[in-house]
């Protein structure tokens, strides 16, 4: 009868995994629209066309004063956003894990992101610095919900079930965003049926993204638990989270006693700069050196949401075989070559541009998720929202440079060539620093078991 009891209590546990495990999964549903959507493929090209509406006659806007070049805007505010996260995410990472509560902070951040997604339908005419506003609230704020997502997968999936939650959690974002986009394409195409301009059809894909986020976040929202640890009580009792630097510069030095994992995260920085690069100014790229249209634009990152599916589902399935790290590095290979044939690119050629998308798509999801799921088993046991708080700041929080450099060489040159072949060094650099990473020691070093393939 004792064996029967620890047998169901043993299901139990099984299916309440399971079922968080699912919910989770809804969380990328819910967000990842914004990304593709908005960050990807409306917001960019609208803007930067609000920015020279409101530029003067040498196509500079001036924000506070400061001569910007309109068509550098949108690449200037993503660079900003990043700041903002810089500040937020390692206080509220902190006081996640003292206090045990994630969803309440994860609720805050994800309606934030949503509110400020929704209010981009009041982005017209010459209103520049509106949208560079509602940009930066918005992505910092996913920045800091996405913190928070992360930080469950250690909670939720043990070691041997990572890679695959992982990877799934993305194909379900990538699955959401493929078909919010073919919604997006009927109408923009179809605009003046609905009785729509073209602007105000822009204007009703952006917000729709925005409510979209903020209904399907009820589902994770529902689903997964806060825990409370002992250690996590003991923290709690200590008080608030140190202001702002001070509390990233806490959790870098705890860090630092464990240099494999920060030196996992340096690597991580740097290539995953170029693929944030790449998402967000992938349609500047397209629209504005390529002369495709908007139309062409969204077919393009259509295909790229739906091969991503399949390219994450079949990366997760290398790395069981060859390991996560190999299966990444094989992947940033892959980016590189993609990326170095993009600067070639020919002008008003839209099927070469599908061909530079597809190999986007085959290897973005894998390449994220794997990286997802290689980090959760090196972050130590009771700070998973502290850690991941470092992680984001790699993912979307230090993605600043990449969207500078970016912005910088087409304001020197005027050429978005040599600003998208800039990116290369990202992913060079970064497969040089994972290649040095002695994963196996690193993950043993924070006090994990060692899956048998890593």
């Amino acid at each position: 009868m004792g064996t029967d009891t620890l047998r169901t209590d043993a299901a139990d546990g099984a299916d309440g995994r399971r079922r968080e495990q699912r919910g989770w999964y809804f969380y990328d549903w819910a967000c990842s629209v914004y990304s593709t959507s908005v960050l990807t493929v409306f917001l960019g090209p609208y803007l930067t066309s609000v920015a020279e509406a409101a530029a003067d006659a040498d196509g500079y806007v001036h924000p506070l004063g400061i001569p910007v070049r309109a068509g550098s805007f949108f690449a200037y505010s993503v660079s900003l956003s990043v700041i903002v996260a810089v500040l937020v995410m390692p206080l509220v990472g902190a006081a996640a894990d003292r206090s045990g509560r994630k969803k309440p902070l994860l609720a805050a951040a994800a309606y934030t992101g949503a509110a400020a997604t929704t209010c981009m339908f009041f982005l017209d005419g010459d209103r520049y610095l509106l949208g560079g506003l509602l940009l930066v609230v918005a992505n910092a704020a996913q920045s800091v919900a996405m913190m928070l997502y992360n930080s469950y997968l250690p909670e939720i999936a043990p070691p041997e079930e990572r890679d695959a939650v992982s990877s799934r959690g993305w194909a379900f974002g990538y699955a959401a965003g493929a078909l919010v986009l073919v919604a997006n394409l009927i109408l923009y195409t179809a605009h003046d049926s609905f009785g729509l301009s073209e602007s105000a059809a822009v204007r009703v894909c952006l917000a729709s993204a925005g409510l979209w986020w903020g209904a399907f976040a009820l589902i994770p929202l529902r689903r997964l638990r806060d825990r409370r640890t002992p250690a996590r009580e003991r923290e709690s009792a200590r008080g608030a989270a140190l202001p702002g630097f001070r509390q990233l510069a806490a959790t870098v030095r705890d860090m630092r006693r464990r240099p494999l994992t920060l030196a996992f995260l340096l690597a991580y920085l740097v290539y995953n700069d170029g693929i944030q690069t790449v998402i967000s100014q992938a349609s500047v790229y397209g629209s504005q050196e390529l002369d495709l249209g908007q139309s062409t634009l969204i077919v393009a990152v259509l295909l790229v949401q739906l091969l991503a599916v399949a390219g994450a589902l079949a990366l997760g399935r290398l790395a069981r075989t060859y390991g996560a790290k190999r299966t990444i590095l094989g992947s940033l290979v892959a980016w590189t070559v993609t990326l170095a044939a993009g600067y070639f690119l020919p002008a008003g050629e839209p099927v070469w541009f599908f061909v530079l998308a597809a190999g986007i798509g085959l290897v973005l999801g894998g390449s994220q998720a794997l990286s997802r799921s290689l980090f959760s088993h090196l972050v130590p046991p009771g700070k998973e929202a502290e850690y991941f708080s470092a992680y984001e700041l790699s993912d979307r929080g230090m993605s600043w440079l990449g969207p500078l450099l970016f912005g910088l060489t087409y304001q020197l040159t005027g050429s978005y060539r040599d600003a998208i072949i800039s990116l290369v060094a990202f992913f060079v650099i970064g497969f040089v620093l994972l290649a040095r990473v002695p994963v196996r020691r690193a993950i043993g070093d924070a006090g994990n078991p060692v899956p048998e393939r890593i």
